[in-house]
């Protein structure tokens, strides 16, 4: 048997399992009494269940079926209004969920600000933050699973639209009694001989070797980790010194050590900061929003 009970129908029921007639149901749901009867006559003929009881001049109970469907009825009828609430939000600007992703150094120094101050703009847009590695962004902005990302430009696809927020260029990282701590800059060579603790994530260590090779130098490298604020720790407490791109805002490791930073004099290649996103799709209003005020948030120095 293919039965079909419109969500319509499921309503007409419910409001009148709650108000005891079909008078007052119909009221409720602003239609006429003849159309709840005749639907409610209709679902049981469908059925092939007595769904309610009626009562001269008392209105109208539930069946012991009824009572059934009436409870199997709420909850998919509930579902089905926040789905509808959802589906209006999706193309309101103004309102609904949005998927983006960034790279976890980017994420820890920039994304609260940023997330914070959207917010502020517009509170009826929720912002969902995934961090990944560079090819996890990538492929999931491919599979439709997340729709912007903050990343680098490392080894973009065709498919991939990258819009560039900054350039950063290298620094070292070091402990303040280094004793190059106070200098206005160094070279990489100066510190070559120093115990190395690279920030282990996919491109991050290939971008870094990249570096010294360019220096023609080899790194002494004594820890690897893919935790900044682990690397930022290890170097405040006089374990080596490091490279970034990323500045914390305040020199201090997540457990409080104190660091120093030091521009490189080298002419090395910097990092670029892109706003990602599928190419040739078109982006939901909220979506829209959301990369707007990330442009407008680096553009004015607000992440300094």
């Amino acid at each position: 048997m293919d039965l079909q009970l419109s969500l319509k129908t499921l309503r007409y029921i419910v409001e009148t399992a709650d108000c005891g007639s079909v008078t007052e149901a119909a009221r409720r749901l602003q239609v006429s009494q003849p159309s709840v009867s005749a639907a409610l006559a209709q679902a049981e003929r469908d059925l092939g269940i007595q769904i309610f009881v009626r009562h001269h001049a008392r209105g109208m109970t539930l069946s012991v079926p009824g009572r059934r469907l009436v409870e199997d009825a709420r909850p998919l009828l509930a579902h089905a209004t926040d789905f509808a609430r959802t589906a209006r939000a999706l193309g309101d600007p103004l309102s609904g969920q949005i998927v983006v992703g960034s790279f976890p150094t980017l994420a820890m120094r920039y994304m609260p600000r940023i997330i914070g101050s959207f917010a502020r703009a517009f509170p009826n847009i929720g912002v969902c933050l995934t961090e990944g590695a560079h090819h996890e962004i990538l492929s999931a902005l491919l599979d439709g699973g997340m729709e912007i990302a903050l990343g680098y430009d490392y080894a973009l696809p065709a498919d991939i639209h990258a819009h560039r927020l900054a350039t950063l260029p290298p620094c070292a990282l070091v402990t303040p009694d280094h004793p190059l701590a106070r200098e206005k800059a160094v070279s990489l060579a100066d510190l070559a001989d120093d115990p190395f603790i690279l920030l282990d994530l996919p491109h991050s260590r290939d971008y870094f070797a990249g570096l010294f090779s360019a220096c023609g130098l080899q790194p002494n490298i004594a820890f690897r980790s893919p935790s900044p604020e682990l690397v930022r720790g290890l170097v405040g407490n006089g374990l080596g010194f490091s490279l970034t791109n990323v500045l914390p805002a305040v020199p201090i490791a997540y457990d409080g050590s104190p660091i120093a930073i030091l521009p490189l004099v080298d002419a090395l290649p910097p990092a670029h900061v892109m706003l990602l996103h599928l190419a040739g799709a078109e982006m939901r209003p909220a979506v829209r929003a959301f990369a707007r005020h990330l442009r407008a948030s680096f553009h004015d120095d607000e992440l300094a």
